[in-house]
């Protein structure tokens, strides 16, 4: 795979021209994920996040295919592994950043830096 560069969404400005960002996500080398999720842009019921995971795993699987040469329903397969992986036992539980440091009501989930 190539060296990781920042997303330019700029290109895409039309096409989001409507949408509204739920989550954002970073990975460490061999370490933690971060996330920041901001439920308000698809609504109260956690149903809607289910959803668009399950979009992510399939933009995931169609993006590694082209990244790596396997095809899309290997890497989706692998994909699935990985999430019942981690579902069934947690590298990282994570926990909540403070409602008083979150800021425009976003509900931020940081790593447990003590795990990795």
């Amino acid at each position: 795979m190539k060296k990781p560069i920042p997303i330019d969404l700029q290109p895409y400005a039309a096409m989001l021209r409507d949408a509204r960002e739920f989550l954002r996500v970073w990975a460490t080398k061999d370490g933690p994920t971060t996330c920041f999720i901001n439920p308000v842009p698809i609504g109260a019921d956690p149903f809607a996040l289910g959803i668009a995971l399950v979009d992510v795993v399939r933009h995931g699987a169609r993006a590694y295919a082209q990244a790596t040469g396997i095809s899309e329903a290997e890497a989706e397969a692998r994909i699935w592994e990985g999430l019942d992986a981690e579902r069934g036992s947690p590298t990282d539980p994570g926990h909540q950043l403070d409602s008083e440091d979150a800021e425009d009501g976003i509900i931020s989930y940081l790593p447990n830096k003590d795990i990795h």
